[in-house]
C-alpha cells in the first residue's frame, strides 16, 4: 500500500536540471524530497512519431556517452527508412550524427556494445538467416555495414561483443536447437561454433572478456528429471578451451546460473537456482566457487528461498502468518520442507568493492488473461492463485507456451510475464552468502521475458535499483539487508519552473546504467501545452543519483 507521502510526492514532485524541486503543501512550506532521491541533470526531446520512427539506445560507461540509433520514415509515403547513429555526450549534447545504410529488407533486431563500439544487428524480412550487422566507432565517428548470409539461423536470442567480434546465440530453423555464431565484423566471416549446440528448451548465459581473450557459456542440460550445468570456455576466435559439468550429488537439480567476470582470475564464482525434483521450479540459490585455488575445497552452497530474510516481502502480512505456521510445522514434524514453485530470471553478477559480487534475481510469472470473466480482465496472476492458495507454489501450472489455452476448463491466454519482486544477494569470493535483500515492485507487466530493473553500485556501498512505468521513474535504494521502502518513484518530465507543459501519455522504453551513479532513460511522451497542437517526442533522461 502508498504511503501518503508517496502518494504526495507522486502528484507534486516535479525534477529541475539542478535537481529535485521541492512542491509546496497548501501552507506554502515545501515538502522535502524522498530519502536519496534522483537528480535528472539533463534532457533532450526529439520530434519523433513511435508509428513511424525507431530509437534504439546504448549507454557507453567508457566515454560517458550514449549512442541513438534512429529510423526515420524517408520520402513522403515510402515504406523506406533512414537509419543513423547520433551520438551524445554527458550532457546529452549532439555530438557526431552519421548515416548508415540498411536496406528496406531489414528490420532492427538488437544493440550490444564494446567499450567505444556500437552494433546493431538486423534481420531480413525476405531471406531467412540473412543479417546485416551495423558498426558504429564512438572514437572515431565512423560506421560501417556487414551482411551475413547464415541459412539455418531462424531467431537471435542473444548477442555480446568482444574485441571486434560478435557472439550470437540463435535457434535453428529446425526449432529444436540452440546453437552459437561468431561474426567478424571486420572481415565479414561467420563461424558456426560447434561446442554450443543444444536441444531445446535449454537455458543459457554468457559472459566475455577481451582483456583475458575468453567467454565462456553456461548451459543447462536436463533429462527432463533432473538437470546439471555445462560450462564451456572458449578463446575470442571461439575455439573450445575446456568443458565441465557442475552437478548436485543430491535429489537437487541445478536449474541455470550466472558466472563471474573472466577478468577476475583469482576466483570462478558459479552462482544460480537450483529445484527439488521439479527441474521447472526454483527452490533456492546456489554458489561455488570453481577457481583453481578452490578445487577440492570447494563444494555447492544451497541457501532455501525460506532461509533468505527478505525473499518473502512481497506477501501481504496474512499469507507471510499462514507461510511461518506451515514451516514451523514443517520444522516440528522433521517433515520434507516445503516445494516452492517460483521462476527467476538471473542478471549477470555485479563485482563489488570487497571482492564479492551482487546477485540479482527477478522472480516472475506467465501473466494471463481470460476472456471468461468479464468482470475482471486477469484470471490469476501466475504466483499459484492470489486468494487460492499460498503465493510461489502449488496452483493451475504455468508452463504453457504464450497464447496456449489451459486444459483445466476455462481459457486462460498468457499475454506475456509478471514480476513480483527482486532478490538482491550478497556473496562473498568463495559463495558464502551474506546477505539478501527484496525490492517488490508495482505491477510490471511485460510481454517478452527480459529485464525489468537495473542497477548501479554507488559511492556509500549502496545498490540503486530502477525501473521505467508508465511517466515515472520507481526506484529503491538497497543497504545490505536493511530495510528500506519500496514505493519511492519520481517523474520522468522535466518542465522548466513555471511551463506549463504536461505528458498526456508516456511510454517508457528504456532505462540503462551509464556511468558513476547515472542511468539513461528513454521512450516516447505526448506532451501538451495550451494554445498549441500537441506534440510526440522521443526522451532521453541522464538520471543521477
Amino acid at each position: 500500500m502508498k504511503t501518503l507521502y508517496s502518494l504526495l510526492l507522486a502528484a507534486c514532485l516535479l525534477l529541475g536540471p539542478g535537481g529535485p524541486l521541492r512542491a509546496q503543501d497548501r501552507g506554502g512550506a515545501p515538502l522535502p524530497p524522498p530519502p536519496g532521491a534522483p537528480t535528472q541533470a539533463a534532457r533532450i526531446e526529439l520530434d519523433l512519431d513511435p508509428s513511424t520512427s525507431e530509437a534504439h539506445v546504448q549507454a557507453l560507461p567508457a566515454d560517458s556517452s550514449v549512442v541513438l540509433l534512429l529510423g526515420r520514415p524517408g520520402r513522403p509515403g515510402g515504406r523506406e527508412t533512414l537509419f543513423a547513429f547520433q551520438q551524445y555526450d554527458r550532457d546529452l549534447r549532439l555530438r557526431t550524427e552519421r548515416p548508415v545504410d540498411v536496406p528496406d529488407e531489414f528490420n532492427f533486431v538488437r544493440l550490444c556494445a564494446e567499450p567505444r563500439i556500437v552494433y546493431a544487428l538486423f534481420g531480413s524480412t525476405r531471406v531467412p538467416g540473412r543479417f546485416l550487422v551495423a558498426a558504429y566507432d564512438a572514437q572515431g565517428g565512423q560506421a560501417l555495414t556487414q551482411v551475413f548470409e547464415t541459412k539455418t539461423a531462424r531467431e537471435v536470442v542473444d548477442l555480446k561483443a568482444m574485441d571486434g567480434h560478435l557472439f550470437a546465440t540463435v535457434t535453428l530453423n529446425d526449432g529444436q536447437h540452440l546453437t552459437a555464431l561468431l561474426l567478424d565484423v571486420a572481415t565479414g566471416r561467420l563461424q558456426f561454433l560447434a561446442s554450443v549446440y543444444e536441444q531445446l528448451p535449454t537455458q543459457l548465459s554468457f559472459v566475455a572478456d577481451a582483456a583475458v581473450g575468453r567467454a565462456e557459456y553456461v548451459l543447462t542440460q536436463t533429462n527432463g528429471r533432473k538437470s546439471r550445468l555445462q560450462l564451456k570456455q572458449l578463446t575470442d576466435r571461439g575455439q573450445l578451451v575446456s568443458s565441465e559439468y557442475v552437478q548436485a550429488q543430491s535429489d537437487r537439480s541445478l536449474i541455470t546460473a550466472q558466472l563471474s567476470p573472466p577478468q577476475d582470475t583469482s576466483t570462478r564464482l558459479l552462482t544460480g537456482t537450483y529445484s527439488l525434483r521439479d527441474p521447472g521450479y526454483a527452490q533456492g540459490l546456489f554458489a561455488t566457487d570453481l577457481s583453481a585455488a578452490a578445487v577440492g575445497q570447494s563444494s555447492l552452497r544451497f541457501y532455501d528461498f525460506r532461509r533468505l530474510k527478505h525473499f518473502f516481502d512481497y506477501l501481504n502480512p496474512a499469507h507471510l502468518a499462514r507461510l511461518e505456521r506451515r514451516n514451523e510445522r514443517i520444522d516440528a514434524n522433521a517433515a520434507e520442507p516445503q516445494r516452492w514453485r517460483y521462476r527467476l530470471l538471473l542478471h549477470e553478477l555485479l563485482p563489488q568493492a570487497d571482492g564479492g559480487y551482487v546477485l540479482v534475481a527477478e522472480v516472475y510469472a506467465p501473466h494471463y488473461r481470460s476472456s471468461a470473466y468479464a468482470g475482471s480482465r486477469y484470471y490469476g496472476s501466475g504466483y499459484g492463485g492470489y486468494g487460492r492458495s499460498l503465493p510461489g507454489y502449488a496452483g493451475l501450472p504455468l508452463d504453457l507456451p504464450l497464447g496456449m489455452n489451459s486444459a483445466y476448463g476455462n481459457p486462460r491466454d498468457a499475454d506475456g510475464y509478471q514480476t513480483s519482486h527482486v532478490v538482491v544477494c550478497g556473496f562473498d569470493r568463495a559463495g558464502a552468502l551474506l546477505w539478501d535483500n527484496t525490492y517488490v515492485l508495482n505491477d510490471v507487466h511485460r510481454r517478452d521475458l527480459e529485464e525489468t530493473v537495473r542497477l548501479q553500485s554507488l559511492p556509500d556501498g549502496r545498490l540503486a535499483l530502477a525501473y521505467l512505468r508508465e511517466d515515472q521513474l520507481h526506484y529503491k535504494l538497497v543497504d545490505r539487508d536493511a530495510t528500506g521502502p519500496n514505493d519511492l518513484a519520481v517523474p520522468l518530465f522535466t518542465p522548466p519552473a513555471g511551463s506549463p507543459d504536461k505528458v498526456l501519455d508516456s511510454e517508457p522504453d528504456e532505462l540503462l546504467p551509464w556511468f558513476g551513479t547515472r542511468f539513461v532513460a528513454s521512450g516516447y511522451q505526448r506532451v501538451r501545452r495550451p494554445g498549441a497542437p500537441d506534440r510526440d517526442v522521443f526522451f532521453l533522461n541522464a538520471v543521477a543519483f
